[in-house]
């Protein structure tokens, strides 16, 4: 057990991830052109055969454009369209029909829309699952041979602004300078500080991270560093930089620690941040944005220059959002173990409304917890996650609640360090927390709502109590 009350303020710089490269192409042989041609032939044929098999359906079996597009636009196209994470969109029927079987297979097993939250405890606004009803209706359409169905049905296409999964930003802060990533070995985390500009205060209602070389990056956060911060005091602007670069002792420690708020966080799965009305995150004007960019190699070199598109309130909000953290670094995990328990405790210092969890953890990483500790020693679950390293999900209550100051909060994360775990790096090692994904963390980031004139320093300035 560790006490929360020495990393009140400090946010750990080091979060990790990793995503499995995934090549289309592997295990084929190249075609000669004439087998192109052949394969292109026998497509159209295919499609032009189920498009005509569609207009034979059975009478009342569900079609594409009246049943399931609807399901696609609400719960799969954030993800599977043009440009996004999925590797094959679902915006069209000739899209969609190849992958019938597999989609019915993925929703069937609860595979997809990702989802980790234990359903009985808590509920959330950002759960992409579907009812029962819903997968029925795909499983039917699928076993009816997925028919098309006419054209007219379709419901209008959802209006997604290019290249974001937010509104048209209104404002785009990009990374000055590309960084270039080796094809193999380990990356050190590299930072840019980027200027805003900004002449007035800022409250940024929405935002979204964008890297430009996904497969390189399963990690960012951008942090706030307003005027007349000493963080980071020495390093450069505008160009990046990693902690071994930098010469001041300083910096150097600053790399690894911070108390800047985080304006957001990217990891896979992750969703842009869209508060409620009269709810939004500030940004002083002539703050910088600190880029903490974690990138990893998959065999192949590449350059990234990521990028956070804002939305501004368009009145300043009633609440300021603040990202706090329960974090333990002192932990040691045996080799062999598949459950070992890692906790921390804290208390809130001052009133705040709860609204959101972000847990994170590493390869070893099997659930996480949030939970109140009552004064009568009850233990209240907020959020259950059966943890996907490969999904780092965020958890946005569907109904914000309120804490009273004293408020006790308890994080607990469990970790497979044995052979049964498929993605362990080595089972016969003891892990403590460190950089790498073949190290562990133990992060339990969540989002409160306080009085928009309090900001991170006065919320932790503890009052007497009536």
């Amino acid at each position: 057990m560790l006490d929360w009350h020495r990393f009140a303020l400090m946010i750990p710089m080091r979060l990790t991830n990793r995503r499995k490269a995934c090549r289309p192409d592997a295990g084929r042989l190249p075609l000669a052109p004439f087998g192109r041609a052949a394969v292109a032939l026998l497509t159209t044929f295919w499609l032009f055969a189920q498009s005509a098999a569609a207009t034979g359906r059975k009478p009342g079996a569900p079609t594409f454009y009246k049943d399931v597009l609807p399901i696609l636009q609400q719960h799969c196209q954030g993800c599977h369209r043009p440009g996004e994470i999925a590797p094959m969109p679902f915006v069209t029927y000739r899209q969609t029909r190849p992958w019938a079987n597999a989609i019915r297979n993925a929703l069937s097993q609860r595979k997809m829309p990702p989802w980790f939250a234990d359903p009985r405890i808590g509920h959330f606004s950002n759960d992409p699952s579907l009812t029962s009803a819903q997968i029925q209706t795909v499983s039917s359409w699928v076993k009816a041979n997925a028919p098309a169905g006419s054209p007219q049905d379709a419901p209008s296409p959802p209006r997604w602004a290019k290249g974001w999964n937010i509104p048209r930003p209104d404002r785009v802060v990009r990374m000055p300078r590309p960084v270039s990533l080796p094809a193999k070995g380990d990356v050190e985390y590299t930072y840019e500080i980027v200027p805003t500009g900004f002449t007035q205060d800022r409250w940024v209602q929405m935002c979204e991270i964008r890297p430009s070389s996904r497969a390189h990056v399963h990690h960012a956060v951008v942090y706030i560093r307003p005027p007349q911060s000493k963080w980071l005091q020495q390093a450069p602007i505008g160009s990046p930089f990693t902690e071994s670069s930098l010469k001041d002792p300083h910096d150097r420690r600053d790399a690894l620690w911070t108390d800047s708020d985080i304006l957001l966080v990217y990891a896979p799965g992750s969703s842009p941040d869209h508060w409620g009305s009269g709810m939004a995150k500030f940004v002083p004007a002539g703050s910088d944005l600190v880029f903490q960019m974690h990138y990893i190699t998959n065999g192949h070199p590449a350059t990234d220059q990521t990028r956070i598109g804002l939305v501004f309130a368009k009145t300043p909000p009633a609440q300021r959002v603040l990202t706090l953290q329960l974090t333990n670094d002192r932990f040691v995990i045996p080799p062999g173990v598949d459950n070992f328990r890692v906790e921390v405790h804290g208390t809130l210092p001052n009133n705040a409304t709860l609204l959101s969890f972000f847990p994170h953890l590493h390869l070893r990483g099997k659930r996480f917890e949030y939970n109140i500790i009552h004064r009568n020693g009850r233990v209240e679950p907020l959020l259950r996650v059966n943890y996907n390293f490969y999904w780092q999900l965020s958890y946005r209550l569907a109904k914000p609640r309120f804490l009273k100051a004293g408020t006790e909060l308890q994080a607990i994360a469990w970790y497979d360090n044995s052979r049964n775990n498929p993605h362990n790096p080595d089972p016969d090692a003891a892990v403590t927390w460190g950089d790498q994904t073949y190290d562990e963390m133990m992060v339990g980031f969540f989002d409160v709502a306080v009085a928009a004139n309090v900001d991170k320093y006065q919320f932790f300035v503890r009052r007497p109590r009536k």
